[in-house]
């Protein structure tokens, strides 16, 4: 009954009426047979016991339905901040139904995000231990064999060792990238950004893989000469990061005899975009959306082949990120792949003075 009023006040004021109403025909009945003609007292009594039954009604609806919505409230720990007092109370129980339904709707999204939570820290999890299961059994076999006998042949003995300790380096790629990866997630790794030239930063990368990229006769070019420095602010070394991880896996998937170029372009006024293409196989469009995610991998059997955590391309995506920055991904199977990130430009205000002098009109 009390759902439909919408406060205490209504109630108290339309039951007030019904009693007091009923109350004075009563007496009004006594006084007739009594042959009284005293009408005034009837409309007195009549308001007196309005007011009091009023009073009563509403301090007691009040107080009931008070306790029922602070028991709710109790029992859901609905909403931070709210506060009861005695003086000023709200008994609306259309905004307690609203309060109740909007703690609802937050709790289903909470519920939501945890499950989701859960499903990805079980995979993240299985991945993990997956990863390390491969190196660990290896290093775990060569060991056992050694210790068999094998160790006694030297050439066995050097060709296991040199083998468990590729397997030990791959354990440390996965724990390092992890650490890593932790770090920029729990914002423990700040960026510390300074005024860079991005251009030289890429030449020292070309050269760090020089050897690596020789191997397959990889050449790593840039799109055109670049004779002035492209000033850019950012954290020098983890953009070194980027970079490696970019044009390594460009000279890691790519074919023999092919290319790596990068290219720095101007995207806005205050943004350029770094882009690393190359001409190997490709990646297909199914695998580009997942193509950042942790130990994703696209040819599993062909990337355990070249090494690596699996890790690489989430941290770089983190990287970029942690700048403020967006990386993107461009792909078509047997033409080639282009990784670029933006990153914020640092105008350089002595060739612009220059630009702007050789474009003014004399005098």
């Amino acid at each position: 009954m009390a759902g439909n009023y919408k406060n205490a006040n209504s109630f108290a004021l339309k039951y007030a009426f019904y009693i007091s109403l009923t109350a004075t025909a009563v007496l009004s009945i006594v006084f007739f047979f009594a042959s009284l003609t005293a009408y005034w007292v009837l409309a007195v009594f009549f308001i007196l016991l309005f007011a009091i039954a009023f009073l009563s009604l509403r301090s007691g609806v009040e107080n009931y339905v008070l306790r029922l919505i602070k028991n709710v409230y109790k029992e859901v720990s609905l909403l931070e901040g709210i506060r009861f007092s005695g003086n000023s109370v709200s008994t609306d129980l259309e905004s307690l139904t609203s309060d109740i339904e909007k703690f609802a709707r937050g709790k289903k999204v909470e519920i939501e995000t945890l499950k989701i939570q859960e499903e990805y820290r079980k995979d993240f999890l299985g991945n993990v231990a997956h990863e390390m299961k491969t190196p660990l059994f290896t290093i775990q076999g060569y060991i056992l064999t050694l210790l068999d006998g094998a160790m006694d042949d030297k050439k066995i003995r050097k060709k296991y060792l040199e083998r468990t300790n590729k397997a030990v380096d791959r354990l440390l790629y996965i724990v390092k990238d992890l650490d890593t990866i932790t770090k920029l997630e729990s914002g423990t790794q700040q960026v510390v950004k300074q005024p860079m030239d991005i251009i030289e930063l890429i030449q020292s990368v070309f050269e760090m893989l020089e050897m690596k990229a020789g191997k397959k006769n990889i050449a790593l070019i840039f799109d055109r000469p670049y004779p002035n420095p492209v000033e850019v602010l950012a954290d020098y070394e983890k953009i070194e990061h980027v970079l490696a991880n970019l044009i390594e896996n460009s000279i890691k998937y790519g074919h023999a005899n092919g290319t790596t170029e990068v290219s720095v372009e101007d995207l806005v006024k205050d943004k350029v975009i770094v882009r690393v293409t190359d001409n190997g196989d490709g990646i297909s469009r199914e695998h580009l959306p997942r193509l950042f995610e942790r130990f994703y991998r696209v040819d599993k059997s062909g990337s355990r082949k070249e090494g690596g955590s699996g890790l690489g391309l989430s941290i770089v995506k983190h990287i970029v990120e942690a700048h403020g920055e967006r990386i993107y991904v461009e792909s078509e199977p047997g033409v080639g792949s282009e990784f670029s990130f933006t990153l914020q430009k640092i105008e350089n205000t002595e060739s612009k003075s220059t630009s702007e002098l050789k474009t003014a009109k004399p005098l």
